[in-house]
Parts: structure tokens; C-alpha cells; sequence
């Protein structure tokens, strides 16, 4: 539908021989919108979204001109209706979302009404990445082993894909193989000017999006405004509902000079991760600007981009300049796409150069590119940046503190059948993997570089280090081979192990048994260092207790050297053949000769060929059978894809919403539990709920797979929230594992078993927790998890922005403590029953109160923010979650 374009801005660009409508804010500034020249680029984006789609009711001329008062005011409590352009999705929460869509579709038909309706209204694209498992590395047929293995285990799941592609449009799968979805996305799928039609005309605007996977952002370094959702939100989003949003704040980051010699993007992340983490931006955008933008590449900024979920940030965005025109002309987009881009860019006021005025922003902070040093996150956070020559003493005090093995740090233990021992801090996995570092040439090459002046040396990865190499997309592995650098990296037994999010998702696959057994039985913290963007606790590897980033390079340097109790600065990683001490410095490559091996070898050849049949897929995706027709025939026996139970009863009128009356408490968290601890992904331990699920189901624990294959199936998925191996409940006095006590008989049991039994009682549950809840990936499950195993509110000191968008959408009240106030300064053990009043009648971030019963009969009264925050996500809630509520109005 044509816009009101209350500030007549609709005006035509003429590129080449073609004609584009646009809606321009150049023509809105003069008619009434002054000042929006100053906005901040990101929120221009914003803007020319509202302009293009005023319907007068979701897109007001209010809600327009409210971006105009931003320009003066820097912040705004505006509500507004964002309209992404396209979805992206990557299996893991892309299979869930595809099963919702299956079993809306049963629902609407149900009730009546047509199942054709449920049907993708933007252009929805998923990226088959996150199912490959490294069970095989360190020799030459890993790849082609773990593509077997992968498809062995995962066969329901990609024909339920395949019946997905046939039955809705606007839909397409990108198979196994091809690459992680950040990097496809980047690569490839990514236009960052996006073009539609209206009647006859063809309309431009900006590339925009929303994604299943909280690593969306990488794509804001390309100049297209995306972040991450939940797969709940991202389905709304594709049957049309707009994203409802607070106009955010903007903290401007500026950046200057430049990165000194043996300094990485990996290193800059880092340092931008710590600082931003410390300032605060949860909830807000973050823009990138000042001189030393010129000085970054295009993989420079995809890499700061990515980590916006760590650093908190809804977003972190660079705006379009020549380092983009020419990054989409290296990558092969088409001519007339790049010229349009340019010309657009430059009509809108959203092409950067280095003349370019600062924009308003609500806060800035600045870095000297010049003071970054070489730099590790670990152990358990990514925001915990440790110098890389304070890698060795930070290992060591965090054993004895936050491991708790003083005096410990010289032990040593045999290993069965070996000829070398293990001890604390013992590198036993060292991965390049994951979209922040395999988007980057500078440090892929830059480990093919190391490894092979390593080589050259005679030194060789330490015999209990599982190395792998898994890259973000196949022109990774192409120019790898090419400039004859995987030959190098092969010799260290960085061997190509699969195209996907392998380690820093919780694919690490096994430990070779006799390592594995020699960590347990002695209560070894073992540690792993990996090129990726998360280290929280239990999700890389459950033998690993010490997780550190790092750059691909210093990747390939501590497999060399083994261990986290050398410091890499000053002691050597080894002797060469002649037995000469031999330095990381002595085999560490020079930018220059990193830049000629980028410059010879990453050609524009390499991405024509390589995503000329991107949808195409291998042999064993092409053998793949999927099942016909508008709905799902879903199998009972299968352990994978299950039909949800969220719509059994619903009907066409939402019910009443009721006060949350004397509930009991399901768990007491601490700060910063992640979406990880609440819905795991890696493996399926056989003595958990899940585990046992799948025994009684036939299926052997070899063929468990893990969480986030198996997250098509409620029944798996509700038996693993809360079940994180690593998961501290304190009703239990802080004990691993998913454990609660049944009250009030004060019975010990899973978290799962005691929610069924509330469940059973007709009792509701709360769960209370700390400052950062819900951090981490944009897991959907965290949420319906939450919901399933009877939780009606979560109380804590804050939300990270994503899960509690989630909570709401699956109908779960977020609730926020004030201010110095937490479950511990009240007092609470786990025994008392809570009661929330006002919820019947609640409106955004109304404060509600909630009684509390102690077990020897005192009540206290506690104040609580209600972060159900927009008029919007108030519908969701009152309909029983946001699917409900679509639902609802396509019926009607």
C-alpha cells in the first residue's frame, strides 16, 4: 500500500537506464521534519521506513515527526512500527520457527479459516549452518566424515525443510555445507539497498532485517540495519506484523588512527566488547564513526558488528561508504545493484565520507585504534578481556578464585594409554570457528601465515589439543587452498572439519575418551581457545571448564603451545629441530605480508563461483525426499519435528487475563544467566530429562544428537530448560545442574520433574534472578521453555533486550526489581509463595506489587516494573503470546 507521505518525500532517482522510486528524507526535512539531517545514520534508516509505510494507524505523522524531535531531544519514549525488509533464519531457531508455522496452520484451519493465510509476507531466507558436529578432525576425511555423520543424524529435520521450501513462498533454504548464515548473509543475500514494487513503479529503500540468531548484526558493517529476534518475533515478522520498538538511543563510538603492526580485528572486538560493556548499551544502537573508520576494511567492521550481542547493543552500525562499494563489488554483486547503492546512499544523506559531519547522538565514547593490544575474553564471558602478556596470570588467579583450586596450579595427572600428561589449564580444544573471525581474511590468513612459519620451525600442535577449522563460507576454504596455506594449517592438524557454527555453538563434539576420562576423574579445568564470540559456562564443551576468544592466529599459537599457563609474550611456544627456543614473535606474519596474500588470493572469481547455485546444495541434500501439501503430516514417532501444543484449546476470543496467585518459587539465579543456561544447546546428557526422554523413545545416546538439533520437538526441548550442566540454582546453595526442591514438601528433584508436578497441583510458578537475565543468543526456547514448564513471571534485576521480548511473546511477565533492591536483599530461600496482583488490568511498564509469603507466616509487599514496554507487545500478552495474537487476526 502507497504511503500517506504526510511530508512529501516520495521522489524518483534516475540510475543508468533504470527509474527508482524513493521516499526521500532530504524532501522530508524541507516539509516539516527540520534537523533530521543531524540523526545519527542508523536512525535515518529508521525514519525512511516510517515515511515509506505511514498508513496513518501502525505509522503515524506523529510517530514521524517524533523522529525530528530525537534530532533536538537525543532520546525518545516514541513507540514505532518498524517494517523490516526480509527475515533471516539459521536452522537451529529456524526449524522451530518453520514447525510454529506448521502448526499455525493446523490451528487456522481449526477454527476455521484458510491455511493458505499463514504464509511469509517479506522474503525469508534459511541458512542450513548450525547442524554440523565436529565428531572427526585433525586428518583429511574429517570434512567429508562429519557431512556423513551430519546428515545421518539430521535427515527428519531437512525433509521437514524441504516440505517447508514447497508449501510457503517467500521462502528458501540455503542447504548444509554452504557457509554460516552471518557470512551468507554478508557475502551474498545482503543488497544494502533493497528495491520492491508499488503498482508499476520500483521502489528503493534501505536493505533492513531481522534474524533468528542474535549475530544478525555482523551485517551492519555492510551499511544494512538488521539485529536479532526471537524466532517468535521473527515469525509475527513475517506474516506481517511490525517490529514495535522504542525510538532507540544512539551512543556514537568514534574511532581514530589506526591498528599497530601484530594487532587484529579479534583484538579490536575485544577491547570495543569490555568498553561498551562497561558503558551500558543494552537496549540501545550503537554507531560507528570518526576518521578511523577509513582505516577499518569491510571485514574490520563485520567483525565489531557481530559482537553487538555481546557488547550488548541492539545493533552496531557502519554507515555506507566507498569501503562498501567496494566490498560489493568484490563480492560480486551485480553492477547496476552496486551503482544504485551508491547514488541512493549519496541522495539520502547516508553516504559517510571523511568530511562528513558528526550526527547527534544521545552519548558518545571514543577509542585511539592505536592503544589496542593483542587481547583474549575469558574464562567464562566475552566481555572479560584479559591482555594477552596477563593471559598466564589471569588463568592462574581465576583457578584459584573462580575455580577454587588454590595451590592446585602444578598438578598433573597420566592420561590412560598416553605418553604425556594433562593439568590445569591445558589447551584440549583449539577451534577457528564461528561468523566473528571466519568473516575476516586479515586473520585467516594471518593463522595460514603462523602455521606455516610454525611448520618451517618443526613445531606441532600439542598431542591433546582437538584442533579444527571450520570457516564461514566455502570462499574461505577456496582461497585457503589457493595461496597453499591449508597445506600449513593441515600440518598442525587444522584440517577443514565442516562449513558452520561448530564450536562456539556447542558442536565441539567429544574429547578423545582418554583425555575426556583423565579432566573428570581428577576435577581438571581444562581450557579451550576458540576464534568465536561465546564462551559462557557449559556450552563450548562439558569437559571444558576455561573458555577463552581469540584471534584464528593466537588460535593456531596455543595449540602449538598447549597450555594457558605459558605466557605467549615472554616464554617460548616451543624449540624448533635444532632445539632454539622459538617465540610467538619470531613466527608471527607481518601486515604487509598478510595484505599482498589477501591481495593475490581472494579474488572476485571466488564468489561468483561459489554462490552461483547457493540453493542448489550437495548430492545428499538433492536425495532428500520431503513430504507435499499446504500442512504438515506430522509423525508421532518422530523425536524430532512434534506438533507444539500451544494453540490445543484456543479459540477465536482471547481469555481474561488473571492475577498470578500463590505461586511457588521454581529458581533463584544469580546475574547474568544466559539464554545457555536456560535452553541449552550442546549435548544431551543420558541421565537428564531430555536423555531420558530419548532412551524411552529407542533412541541410542550415540544417536542423542544435541539440544539445538532437537529443538522441533516441545518434548525434549521443556525437558531441557533450566537443565545447563553448568546452571547454578540457589534454592540448592548454588549446586550444578538443572535441580529446584519441591515445596513444601522440600524435596530435591529436576527442575522439569518439580515443574510437572506443580503443573499436576494446578500450582504457577515465578522464577527470580539477577542483573543481565536472559544474555546470549536469541534463543526463542529460553522462553517457550519457560512457558511450557508453567513459569508466568520471571522477576529480576534486568533483561537483556532479546529474551525478554521473547518472554512476552510467549505470554511470561518480565518484572524488574528497583533499584538496590534483588530476591537476596529480601531475603528469600526458595520457600515462599508469591502473588502478583494488577496483572488483569496491566498497561506498559505499569508498576505492579507483588506479596510475598514466607514460610514462618510473615508477607512483605515488593514494587515491580512491569517490562511489557509497548501497546503492541500488550496485545501479545493479553492474546497468551504474540502467535496467538497473529493468529487471531487472520482469522478474524
Amino acid at each position: 500500500m502507497p504511503s500517506l507521505d504526510s511530508f512529501k518525500s516520495r521522489k524518483t532517482l534516475a540510475v543508468g537506464d533504470k527509474t527508482y522510486v524513493y521516499y526521500s528524507l532530504v524532501e522530508a526535512e524541507k516539509n516539516g521534519l527540520p534537523g533530521v539531517g543531524s540523526l545519527p545514520f542508523s536512525l535515518k534508516v529508521l525514519l525512511e521506513n516510517l515515511l515509506r509505510n505511514e498508513d496513518g494507524r501502525s505509522v503515524t505523522a506523529d510517530d514521524i515527526r517524533a523522529m525530528a524531535a530525537w534530532a533536538v531531544a537525543k532520546k525518545s519514549d516514541r513507540e514505532i512500527a518498524f517494517r523490516p525488509a526480509r527475515v533471516l533464519m539459521q536452522d537451529f531457531t529456524g526449524v522451530p520457527a518453520v514447525v510454529d508455522l506448521a502448526a499455525m496452520r493446523d490451528a487456522m484451519r481449526m477454527l476455521g479459516g484458510d491455511p493458505e493465510k499463514i504464509n511469509p509476507l517479506v522474503p525469508v531466507d534459511l541458512v542450513i549452518d548450525h547442524s554440523v558436529v565436529v565428531d572427526f578432525f585433525g586428518n583429511a576425511q574429517a570434512f567429508q566424515k562429519n557431512v556423513d555423520r551430519e546428515y545421518e543424524q539430521n535427515q527428519e529435520r531437512y525433509r521437514f525443510l524441504k516440505w517447508g521450501q514447497s508449501a510457503f513462498s517467500n521462502f528458501r533454504v540455503v542447504p548444509p555445507g554452504t557457509g554460516i548464515c552471518h557470512q551468507v548473509n554478508l557475502e551474498y543475500l545482503a543488497q544494502t539497498v533493497w528495491t520492491g514494487t508499488d503498482g508499476a513503479d520500483t521502489v528503493a529503500y534501505p536493505d533492513t532485517l531481522v534474524g533468528t540468531d542474535s549475530h544478525t548484526t555482523m551485517v551492519n558493517g555492510l551499511g544494512v540495519l538488521g539485529w536479532g529476534v526471537g524466532g517468535i518475533e521473527a515469525e509475527a515478522a513475517m506474516l506481517g506484523q511490525p517490529i514495535s520498538m522504542l525510538i532507540p538511543e544512539v551512543i556514537g563510538f568514534k574511532l581514530d588512527g589506526r591498528l599497530k603492526e601484530g594487532v587484529t580485528a579479534t583484538d579490536l572486538v575485544l577491547t570495543v566488547t569490555q568498553m561498551l560493556r562497561k558503558k551500558g548499551v543494552v537496549g540501545k544502537f550503537v554507531e560507528f564513526y570518526g576518521p578511523g573508520l577509513s582505516n577499518l576494511t569491510l571485514a574490520d567492521r563485520a567483525t565489531i558488528a557481530n559482537m553487538a550481542p555481546e557488547y550488548g547493543a541492539t545493533c552496531g552500525f557502519f554507515p555506507v561508504d566507498s569501503e562498501t562499494i567496494a566490498y560489493l563489488d568484490e563480492t560480486a554483486r551485480a553492477a547496476d545493484r552496486i551503482a544504485l547503492v551508491e547514488a541512493y546512499a549519496k541522495a539520502q544523506g547516508l553516504w559517510r565520507t571523511a568530511e562528513t559531519a558528526d550526527p547527534v547522538f544521545t552519548d558518545t565514547l571514543e577509542l585511539d585504534l592505536e592503544t589496542v593490544l593483542p587481547s583474549l575474553a575469558g574464562p567464562k564471558r566475552p566481555q572479560d578481556r584479559v591482555l594477552l602478556s596477563d593471559a598466564k596470570s589471569g588463568f592462574l588467579a581465576a583457578l584459584e578464585g573462580e575455580f577454587k583450586k588454590p595451590g592446585d596450579a602444578a598438578k598433573r595427572v597420566p592420561v590412560p594409554d598416553a605418553a604425556y600428561t594433562l593439568g590445569h589449564g591445558d589447551v584440549t580444544i583449539a577451534a577457528i570457528t564461528s561468523c566473528t573471525n571466519t568473516s575476516n581474511p586479515s586473520v585467516l590468513i594471518a593463522a595460514g601465515l603462523l602455521a606455516r612459519n610454525a611448520v618451517a620451525r618443526g613445531l606441532a600442535s600439542k598431542p591433546w589439543v582437538k584442533t579444527s577449522l571450520a570457516p564461514g563460507s566455502q570462499v574461505v576454504a577456496e582461497y585457503l587452498a589457493a595461496s597453499g596455506l591449508q597445506k600449513e594449517l593441515d600440518a598442525l592438524g587444522f584440517n577443514l572439519v565442516g562449513f558452520g557454527c561448530t564450536t562456539c555453538i556447542g558442536n565441539s563434539g567429544p574429547l578423545p575418551a582418554p583425555i575426556s576420562a583423565a579432566i573428570n576423574e581428577h576435577d581438571l579445568v581444562a581450557a579451550a581457545v576458540l576464534s568465536g564470540n561465546r564462551n559462557f559456562e557449559g556450552r563450548v564443551n562439558p569437559d571444558v571448564k576455561a573458555n577463552y576468544l581469540a584471534s584464528p592466529p593466537l588460535v593456531v599459537a596455543y595449540a602449538l603451545a598447549g597450555s594457558l599457563q605459558l605466557d605467549l609474550t615472554r616464554e617460548p611456544i616451543g624449540t624448533d629441530k635444532d632445539g632454539t627456543p622459538v617465540f610467538l614473535k619470531d613466527i608471527w606474519p607481518s601486515s604487509a605480508e598478510i595484505a599482498t596474500f589477501i591481495r593475490e588470493n581472494v579474488t572476485k572469481a571466488m564468489f561468483e563461483e561459489k554462490y552461483a547455485d547457493v540453493f542448489k546444495g550437495d548430492a545428499n541434500w538433492q536425495a532428500i525426499e520431503a513430504p507435499k501439501g499446504e500442512t504438515y503430516t506430522w509423525d508421532p514417532g518422530s523425536t524430532y519435528v512434534q506438533n507444539p501444543p500451544y494453540f490445543v484449546g484456543m479459540g477465536r476470543e482471547p481469555r481474561a487475563l488473571s492475577d498470578i496467585v500463590d505461586a511457588r518459587v521454581l529458581g533463584l539465579f544469580l546475574d547474568s544467566i544466559t539464554t545457555d543456561h536456560i535452553s541449552p544447546a550442546g549435548s544431551i546428557k543420558p541421565a537428564s530429562p531430555a536423555g531420558k526422554y530419548l532412551t524411552d523413545h529407542g533412541v541410542a545416546v550415540v544417536d542423542f544428537n544435541q539440544y539445538g538439533t532437537r529443538r522441533g520437538n516441545h518434548e525434549v526441548m521443556m525437558r531441557g530448560t533450566f537443565a545447563n550442566i553448568r546452571i547454578k540454582n540457589q534454592m540448592l546453595g548454588g549446586k550444578e545442574g538443572g535441580l529446584t526442591i519441591h515445596q513444601p514438601d522440600g524435596t530435591e528433584m529436576s527442575i522439569y520433574d518439580a515443574a510437572m508436578a506443580y503443573k499436576a497441583e494446578g500450582v504457577p510458578l515465578v522464577v527470580f534472578a539477577g542483573r543481565e537475565y536472559g544474555t546470549g543468543s536469541s534463543r526463542d526456547w529460553a522462553a517457550k521453555g519457560t512457558n511450557l514448564l508453567g513459569v508466568r513471571a520471571v522477576i529480576a534485576q534486568s533483561f537483556e533486550r532479546i529474551h525478554r521480548s521473547n518472554l512476552v511473546g510467549m505470554g511470561i511477565v518480565p518484572l524488574v526489581f528497583e533499584e538496590g533492591t534483588s530476591w537476596q536483599t529480601l531475603g528469600l530461600k526458595g520457600d515462599e509463595t508469591v502473588t502478583i496482583r494488577g496483572i488483569e488490568t496491566v498497561k506498559p511498564r505499569q508498576t505492579l506489587v507483588a506479596e510475598i509469603a514466607f514460610a514462618d507466616g510473615r508477607t512483605i509487599e515488593v514494587p515491580l516494573l512491569c517490562r511489557i514496554d509497548t501497546l503492541d507487545e500488550l496485545d501479545y500478552f493479553r492474546n497468551g503470546g504474540i502467535l496467538h495474537y497473529v493468529l487471531r487476526n487472520l482469522v478474524a
